[in-house]
């Protein structure tokens, strides 16, 4: 059996002519960094697998405010991500209390506790009476 033996090709200072200088090196990861940063349909179907929550409602849920006319991508993508989290949050506060009372159901009244004991969801008392 014949091995196969790879070697590394390193540029020595003889072989800059084919090298080329390091700013065009640096031009050229800048605009590989920028094709990689894409916008429109590639990255929104990129926002859209990272998002548990359908990105289209959650549009028209931003555009049923009337101070807001357009909306971007971006922004909505931003807004469903900070929703996921607030979610999370609240439910596993939420589950302490659950765990408390040894069940593996959240009931309302662990939310109302959750929100009671938190003051970062001090801005929530009153909202599911």
């Amino acid at each position: 059996m014949a091995a196969t033996v790879v070697t590394a090709a390193v540029p020595t200072e003889h072989d800059s002519d084919r090298c080329g200088s390091e700013e065009e090196n640096r031009g050229a990861e800048a605009a590989e960094e920028s094709r990689q940063q894409q916008t429109g349909p590639a990255a929104a179907a990129t926002h859209n697998r990272l998002s548990k929550l359908p990105l289209a409602r959650i549009k028209a849920l931003m555009k049923s405010d009337p101070d807001v006319s357009l909306a971007s991508q971006e922004s909505v993508f931003i807004i469903a991500k900070a929703t996921e989290l607030f979610v999370e949050m609240i439910a596993k506060d939420a589950l302490v209390y659950a765990q408390q009372g040894k069940r593996k159901t959240l009931q309302r009244k662990d939310l109302d506790n959750a929100i009671e004991a938190i003051d970062e969801f001090a801005f929530l008392e009153g909202t599911l009476d």
